[in-house]
């Protein structure tokens, strides 16, 4: 079984010089393959439009694969040729390629490659020339994974309503397959679409590899997160079509976590290499994503720690996996100890939509729950960034301490505006002046905490890239800054006129609408809350995805609940709460304030959970409805008594 790891180098490009000196390293620990994510981030001289400003130039390429051939690594290309092929679509020129069409059958901006349109098969031959010199492993991976816009365009639908949905795959799939071949190269994809459509496996082309892949531990067989995670098994199916099955586990974070999940990540590569051995697989991948927000060397650890299930088979605990992992990338001083801080990281995660929409919004803090949760994962990064460990790790700490710090400011300064807000409805202006101060005393000092975070977010980030480009943590640090700003502008406001505690700020709206989302059957879900505007259309106030990326909710029945709240301009227009995607939900304790009045939806008991959405689908490929809305619950309130009593909006 031929073990191998992947760098995404698609989301940034990291120092050259830094990625050949770990080659060895990987050579040392036992890996054989080297996967590279690439997108637009090397130069495709046949497409010279394609390629990023900052990409690899030909030249740097070529030395990153002749210092894996020198480290005795092999390198396969993973070239994107249907899903996650935006890296073309953005190009004007290559944009008619596009799946999504407009009413007046134009591309839109966004989508993914037409299997179907005339140009496609020319633009794949050329990007599969074109890295075909790299392939030194004798394999190029085509991707087409999340192909989820399948069936979209005109041309698509025609051939779908002839031949099926699984034919119109697979047969693109022979396509690209016969274009491969003559340039004396096996083909690989991701497997996901053949659990979503399993009729195209019958008509795959014998030598083809397929790479499955599931992200969270399992006891035996792998899930499918669209099919309410229920568990599939490909191997079978694939051996008789002569199709080889490879086992692919994660090692990083998704998409804004600045660290992995430890425990997750380990247990995940422990449930991949016990189905490797099970099925005889042909290979085991330990796959990277997204890794722009986190220190580079932390994945890094992951992927040392699963070398010892060939290196140290006899160490099964996280622990002893995760102290191996430290060591060899960090040297055996403090390995155990870095290793146990690591685990206890795990409890107090940055992960989930429901913590990463504070990025985009402060807002969103503003229900029933407290500071307490945060203040105590503030303490715990705060304390493990002092502590002797290594310096990314530190960093990373350090980062994870400012976002904690961050959730507790703006939790505190929400309940604060709802504190000034009562005084001043029952005329207590010295209490009004008291809060005030406070809050501008806070204010100051978590501006500190920024620049600590602004420190952490460099240190991440400039020990693998270049230091003159900016890393996604400083922008988020930058619009912190800016909301912050927004907020003391806010408390000047109220501190020379009361009256003005009743605007919106960017902690709390003038209204407030929160309730809690019940998510017991998890799957793709998306929760939206929309407002009736004046001339009658439905207007979105905020949105998120119900998806946890933890273990503990990637199962078919969970006890997730997570808070929901928006800011709201105006209760005298109507409001609902939405679901798009796939699956179903529940809402309860639905309820709208500013603080000093608290309006509930009529005939509707607060602890009363209303059903949303349908239960997701047992097989197939579902139509995602992120476009529309499968389910709508609205939200009248007693408005005519209740808002009589509300003091008037001050300009």
């Amino acid at each position: 079984m031929i073990r191998a790891f992947q760098w995404d180098l698609a989301r940034q490009v990291e120092r050259l010089d830094f990625l050949i000196a770990q080659l060895p390293r990987y050579a040392d620990w036992g890996y054989e393959e080297l996967y590279l994510h690439l997108e637009d981030a090397v130069e495709y001289p046949s497409l010279p439009g394609v390629a990023r400003a900052d990409a690899y130039r030909t030249r740097d390429f070529t030395k990153l694969v002749t210092a894996a051939t020198r480290a005795g690594i092999k390198v396969v290309p993973i070239v994107n040729l249907l899903g996650h092929t935006q890296y073309l679509i953005k190009t004007p020129a290559l944009r008619d390629l596009n799946e999504l069409r407009a009413a007046d059958d134009s591309p839109l901006e966004r989508g993914q490659l037409c299997p179907l349109h005339p140009r496609t098969l020319e633009v794949t031959e050329k990007l599969l020339r074109d890295m075909a010199p790299f392939c030194t492993a004798g394999k190029v991976h085509v991707g087409l994974d999340e192909s989820f816009h399948l069936g979209k365009h005109p041309l698509s639908r025609a051939e779908i309503k002839r031949i099926g949905l699984a034919s119109h795959f697979s047969g693109y799939v022979n396509r690209l397959h016969s274009l491969v071949q003559p340039l004396g190269l096996r083909m690989g994809m991701w497997a996901d679409m053949l659990a979503l459509l399993p009729d195209a496996i019958s008509q795959l082309p014998r030598g083809l590899i397929a790479y499955d892949w599931y992200y969270y531990p399992f006891p035996r067989h792998p899930r499918m997160e669209l099919h309410n995670f229920a568990d599939y098994d490909l191997a079978p199916a694939l051996a008789r079509q002569g199709v080889e099955y490879w086992g692919c586990p994660m090692n990083g974070g998704f998409r804004h976590e600045p660290l992995p999940v430890f425990g997750d990540r380990l247990a995940n590569i422990q449930s991949w290499w016990r189905r490797c051995r099970q099925t005889h697989a042909g290979g085991f991948l330990v796959t990277g994503w997204e890794p722009q927000r986190l220190a580079f060397e932390m994945p890094m650890v992951v992927d040392a720690a699963a070398a010892s299930l060939w290196l140290d088979p006899q160490i099964d605990d996280h622990a002893g996996l995760l102290a191996k992992g430290f060591e060899r990338v960090f040297g055996k001083t403090g390995s155990r100890q870095a290793a146990r801080v690591a685990l206890a990281c795990d409890e107090h995660a940055f992960a989930g939509y429901a913590k990463w929409e504070v990025n985009d919004r402060w807002d969103g803090l503003a229900g029933p729950e407290g500071p307490a949760r945060a203040d105590r994962s503030a303490r715990f990064f705060a304390r493990a960034a002092k502590q002797n460990l290594p310096p990314p790790f530190t960093a990373s700490a350090a980062f994870n301490a400012y976002l904690a710090a961050r959730e507790s400011f703006i939790r505190h300064a929400a309940r604060t505006v709802q504190k000034i807000r009562r005084r001043h409805v029952t005329g207590q202006a010295r209490f009004v002046t008291y809060y005030v101060t406070n809050a501008r005393s806070a204010a100051d000092a978590f501006g500190a905490e920024i620049e600590a975070g602004r420190a952490a977010a460099r240190a991440m980030w400039a020990r693998t890239r270049s230091s003159r480009v900016r890393s996604p943590n400083e922008a988020i640090l930058d619009q912190d800054a800016g909301r912050l700003k927004a907020w003391k502008t806010w408390l000047v406001a109220v501190a020379k006129d009361s009256a003005r505690a009743l605007d919106a700020s960017p902690v709390h709206g003038r209204w407030q609408l929160t309730f809690t989302v019940h998510n017991p059957a998890p799957a793709l879900q998306k929760i939206l809350v929309e407002q009736q505007t004046v001339d009658g259309a439905w207007r979105t106030l905020a949105e998120r995805f119900t998806i946890e990326f933890r273990a503990r909710a990637a199962r078919p029945r969970t006890n997730s609940r997570r808070e929901f709240s928006v800011s709201v301009d105006t209760p005298a227009r109507r409001l609902r709460i939405a679901l798009r995607g796939v699956g179903e939900v529940a809402v309860s304790q639905v309820i709208l304030t500013d603080g000093v009045i608290t309006l509930h939806p009529t005939d509707w008991p607060v602890r009363e959970r209303r059903p949303l959405g349908t239960a997701a689908p047992t097989s197939g490929l579902p139509d995602l409805h992120l476009a529309c809305n499968v389910g709508v619950l609205d939200l009248l309130f007693h408005h005519a008594a209740d808002l009589a009593t509300i003091p008037p909006v001050q300009s």
